[in-house]
């Protein structure tokens, strides 16, 4: 099934992937490899979910971040291929969520990353992994994600 198929039957779309908020690059190819710097969970209206899970933010709110920064994800994919179809494979995500110490649901939060690039890609969305948590993220963001895809 096309990418497309796949966006409609999850009635998803792909938005254009935000620009950087410092000095490098969204993306960048190296043969057959792109390399997607991290991507936060930036709304279409440029608004960034912010805070700590565990804090001032509950699951829930680490649930959405996520969506919005693989989405992002998938928007900077689509700027550097024009088409999402021409992606072999996701090669890996890692993830960085913004935490308190004790929280412990890291992978539950990725896994919404990991199965919505299988649910898009396929076979060719599984992929390695890393998720970790940390003190604080870049502008206070909940979550960043970054991957590399093959095409």
């Amino acid at each position: 099934m096309s990418v497309e198929k796949n966006l409609k039957r999850l009635n998803l779309s792909i938005p254009p992937g935000p620009e950087p908020v410092g000095n490098y690059l969204a993306y960048t190819k190296s043969n057959n490899l792109i390399f997607i710097s991290g991507q936060l969970p930036i709304d279409a209206n440029g608004k960034i979910i912010q805070g700590k899970i565990g804090l001032d933010l509950k699951y829930h709110d680490g649930e959405k971040a996520t969506t919005l920064a693989i989405l992002n994800v998938l928007g900077q994919l689509q700027k550097e291929t024009g088409n999402l179809n021409l992606v072999k494979r996701c090669i890996k995500i890692t993830g960085y969520y913004n935490c308190t110490q004790n929280f412990k649901d890291h992978p539950k939060l990725l896994n919404i990353a990991s199965d919505l690039i299988v649910n898009i890609l396929g076979e060719s969305g599984k992929h390695a992994r890393v998720v970790v948590g940390v003190n604080s993220l870049p502008l206070n963001a909940v979550v960043e994600l970054e991957t590399i895809f093959e095409v």
